[in-house]
Protein backbone atom coordinates (compact mmCIF):
# COMPACT_ATOMS: atom_id res chain seq x y z
CA UNK A 1 0.00 0.00 0.00
CA UNK A 2 1.02 3.72 -0.59
CA UNK A 3 1.31 6.23 2.50
CA UNK A 4 -1.51 8.90 1.95
CA UNK A 5 -0.09 11.66 3.15
CA UNK A 6 3.46 11.31 1.31
CA UNK A 7 2.60 8.85 -1.68
CA UNK A 8 5.48 6.16 -0.31
CA UNK A 9 5.19 3.19 -0.60
CA UNK A 10 4.75 0.86 2.79
CA UNK A 11 4.47 -2.42 3.35
CA UNK A 12 1.14 -4.20 4.64
CA UNK A 13 -0.56 -3.57 8.05
CA UNK A 14 2.29 -0.94 8.87
CA UNK A 15 0.93 1.35 11.61
CA UNK A 16 3.12 4.33 10.81
CA UNK A 17 4.49 5.58 7.79
CA UNK A 18 8.01 5.35 7.77
CA UNK A 19 9.00 8.20 5.91
CA UNK A 20 6.37 11.07 7.14
CA UNK A 21 5.21 9.49 10.68
CA UNK A 22 1.80 9.25 9.32
CA UNK A 23 -0.83 7.29 10.94
CA UNK A 24 -1.76 4.03 8.73
CA UNK A 25 -3.45 2.05 11.12
CA UNK A 26 -7.20 0.91 10.17
CA UNK A 27 -8.05 3.36 13.30
CA UNK A 28 -6.09 6.12 11.67
CA UNK A 29 -7.74 5.35 7.85
CA UNK A 30 -11.50 5.32 9.49
CA UNK A 31 -10.94 8.38 11.40
CA UNK A 32 -9.27 9.97 8.77
CA UNK A 33 -11.75 9.39 6.03
CA UNK A 34 -14.72 10.16 8.79
CA UNK A 35 -12.86 13.90 9.42
CA UNK A 36 -12.65 14.34 5.34
CA UNK A 37 -16.33 13.49 5.24
CA UNK A 38 -17.21 16.14 8.17
CA UNK A 39 -15.07 19.02 6.31
CA UNK A 40 -16.58 18.08 2.78
CA UNK A 41 -19.84 18.34 4.77
CA UNK A 42 -18.90 21.79 6.49
CA UNK A 43 -17.72 23.52 3.50
CA UNK A 44 -20.97 22.18 1.96
CA UNK A 45 -22.91 24.00 4.83
CA UNK A 46 -20.75 27.24 4.80
CA UNK A 47 -21.67 27.59 1.02
CA UNK A 48 -25.52 27.00 1.31
CA UNK A 49 -25.38 29.77 3.92
CA UNK A 50 -23.42 32.00 2.11
CA UNK A 51 -25.80 31.25 -1.04
CA UNK A 52 -28.69 31.93 1.24
CA UNK A 53 -26.98 35.09 2.30
CA UNK A 54 -26.69 36.40 -1.23
CA UNK A 55 -30.06 35.86 -2.30
CA UNK A 56 -31.69 37.72 0.42
CA UNK A 57 -29.58 40.27 0.60
CA UNK A 58 -29.19 40.62 -3.81
CA UNK A 59 -25.40 40.17 -4.27
CA UNK A 60 -24.71 38.65 -7.63
CA UNK A 61 -21.13 38.17 -9.39
CA UNK A 62 -20.20 40.79 -11.26
CA UNK A 63 -18.86 40.16 -15.18
CA UNK A 64 -22.65 40.68 -16.59
CA UNK A 65 -23.71 37.12 -15.33
CA UNK A 66 -25.13 35.54 -11.93
CA UNK A 67 -22.75 32.63 -11.61
CA UNK A 68 -25.05 29.40 -10.92
CA UNK A 69 -24.76 26.92 -8.14
CA UNK A 70 -22.84 24.23 -9.38
CA UNK A 71 -21.48 22.46 -5.79
CA UNK A 72 -24.42 21.25 -4.17
CA UNK A 73 -24.62 18.29 -2.30
CA UNK A 74 -26.97 15.64 -0.99
CA UNK A 75 -26.16 15.80 2.43
CA UNK A 76 -26.02 19.55 3.19
CA UNK A 77 -29.33 18.76 1.68
CA UNK A 78 -30.24 16.31 4.37
CA UNK A 79 -28.96 18.13 7.24
CA UNK A 80 -29.67 21.66 6.37
CA UNK A 81 -33.47 20.30 5.82
CA UNK A 82 -33.07 18.67 9.24
CA UNK A 83 -31.85 21.45 10.98
CA UNK A 84 -34.68 23.76 9.63
CA UNK A 85 -37.51 21.43 9.75
CA UNK A 86 -37.74 21.44 6.24
CA UNK A 87 -38.05 24.99 5.14
CA UNK A 88 -34.24 24.62 3.60
CA UNK A 89 -35.76 21.89 1.12
CA UNK A 90 -38.54 24.48 0.16
CA UNK A 91 -35.43 26.96 -0.57
CA UNK A 92 -33.40 24.35 -1.85
CA UNK A 93 -36.05 23.16 -4.54
CA UNK A 94 -36.31 26.90 -5.37
CA UNK A 95 -32.77 27.87 -6.20
CA UNK A 96 -32.57 24.18 -8.23
CA UNK A 97 -35.32 25.64 -10.52
CA UNK A 98 -34.29 29.11 -10.71
CA UNK A 99 -30.79 28.01 -11.86
CA UNK A 100 -31.37 25.26 -14.20
CA UNK A 101 -34.20 27.62 -15.96
CA UNK A 102 -30.94 30.14 -15.93
CA UNK A 103 -29.19 27.46 -17.65
CA UNK A 104 -31.60 25.75 -19.85
CA UNK A 105 -33.08 29.40 -21.13
CA UNK A 106 -34.29 29.01 -24.64
CA UNK A 107 -35.79 25.23 -24.78
CA UNK A 108 -39.03 26.07 -24.44
CA UNK A 109 -39.84 25.12 -21.50
CA UNK A 110 -40.20 26.13 -17.93
CA UNK A 111 -39.09 24.59 -14.56
CA UNK A 112 -42.29 26.04 -11.99
CA UNK A 113 -40.95 27.88 -9.10
CA UNK A 114 -41.88 27.13 -5.43
CA UNK A 115 -45.32 28.47 -5.40
CA UNK A 116 -46.56 25.99 -8.02
CA UNK A 117 -44.41 23.25 -6.57
CA UNK A 118 -46.11 23.85 -3.15
CA UNK A 119 -49.90 24.60 -3.99
CA UNK A 120 -49.93 21.81 -6.80
CA UNK A 121 -48.10 19.42 -4.20
CA UNK A 122 -50.92 19.95 -1.52
CA UNK A 123 -53.51 19.64 -3.89
CA UNK A 124 -52.49 16.48 -5.65
CA UNK A 125 -51.24 15.16 -2.14
CA UNK A 126 -48.12 14.84 -3.13
CA UNK A 127 -48.13 13.51 -6.46
CA UNK A 128 -47.43 16.94 -8.01
CA UNK A 129 -44.00 16.49 -6.56
CA UNK A 130 -43.76 13.69 -8.47
CA UNK A 131 -44.29 14.89 -11.71
CA UNK A 132 -42.18 17.96 -10.90
CA UNK A 133 -38.84 15.84 -10.31
CA UNK A 134 -39.66 13.45 -13.26
CA UNK A 135 -40.07 16.66 -15.40
CA UNK A 136 -36.73 18.05 -13.94
CA UNK A 137 -34.91 15.04 -14.70
CA UNK A 138 -35.76 14.61 -18.25
CA UNK A 139 -34.94 18.31 -19.07
CA UNK A 140 -31.55 18.49 -17.63
CA UNK A 141 -31.25 14.82 -19.74
CA UNK A 142 -32.66 16.66 -22.60
CA UNK A 143 -30.37 20.34 -22.18
CA UNK A 144 -26.96 17.52 -21.43
CA UNK A 145 -26.18 17.53 -25.06
CA UNK A 146 -26.07 21.37 -25.71
CA UNK A 147 -22.98 21.54 -22.99
CA UNK A 148 -21.77 18.59 -24.17
CA UNK A 149 -22.84 16.39 -21.95
CA UNK A 150 -24.76 12.98 -22.05
CA UNK A 151 -26.97 12.03 -19.07
CA UNK A 152 -27.93 8.28 -18.42
CA UNK A 153 -30.42 9.36 -16.13
CA UNK A 154 -33.65 10.99 -17.26
CA UNK A 155 -37.34 11.71 -15.57
CA UNK A 156 -38.30 7.85 -15.71
CA UNK A 157 -35.26 7.23 -13.67
CA UNK A 158 -36.31 9.57 -11.28
CA UNK A 159 -39.85 8.13 -10.94
CA UNK A 160 -38.46 5.00 -10.74
CA UNK A 161 -36.38 5.90 -7.91
CA UNK A 162 -38.74 8.01 -5.82
CA UNK A 163 -41.69 5.34 -6.45
CA UNK A 164 -40.16 2.37 -5.89
CA UNK A 165 -36.96 3.00 -4.67
CA UNK A 166 -38.72 3.62 -1.66
CA UNK A 167 -39.71 0.12 -0.52
CA UNK A 168 -35.97 -0.47 -0.63
CA UNK A 169 -35.35 0.91 2.95
CA UNK A 170 -36.91 4.37 2.03
CA UNK A 171 -33.67 5.04 0.10
CA UNK A 172 -35.45 5.50 -3.43
CA UNK A 173 -36.08 9.54 -2.48
CA UNK A 174 -32.36 10.11 -1.80
CA UNK A 175 -31.11 8.65 -4.79
CA UNK A 176 -33.29 10.39 -7.00
CA UNK A 177 -32.56 13.60 -4.98
CA UNK A 178 -28.75 12.60 -5.26
CA UNK A 179 -28.98 12.01 -9.52
CA UNK A 180 -31.14 15.37 -9.63
CA UNK A 181 -28.44 17.34 -7.62
CA UNK A 182 -25.69 15.61 -9.76
CA UNK A 183 -26.75 16.55 -13.26
CA UNK A 184 -27.92 19.72 -11.96
CA UNK A 185 -24.40 20.90 -10.92
CA UNK A 186 -22.79 19.35 -13.73
CA UNK A 187 -25.24 21.59 -16.16
CA UNK A 188 -24.41 24.62 -13.89
CA UNK A 189 -20.97 23.99 -13.73
CA UNK A 190 -20.99 23.82 -17.99
CA UNK A 191 -22.66 26.84 -17.72
CA UNK A 192 -20.58 28.73 -15.63
CA UNK A 193 -17.81 27.73 -17.73
CA UNK A 194 -19.52 28.40 -21.24
CA UNK A 195 -20.29 32.20 -19.57
CA UNK A 196 -16.52 32.75 -18.16
CA UNK A 197 -18.29 33.02 -14.72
Amino acid sequence: MFCKKCGKEVPDNTKYCPGCGADLSLEGRVASAANNVFHATEEELKSSINEVHQSFSGQQTSGGGRRLKDDRGLLSYILLSLITCGIYSYYFIYKMAADVNVACEGDGEETAGLVAFILLSFITCGIYAWFWYYKLGNRLAANASRYGLSFQENGTTILLWLIFGAFLCGIGPFVAMYILIKNTNQICNAYNRSHNL
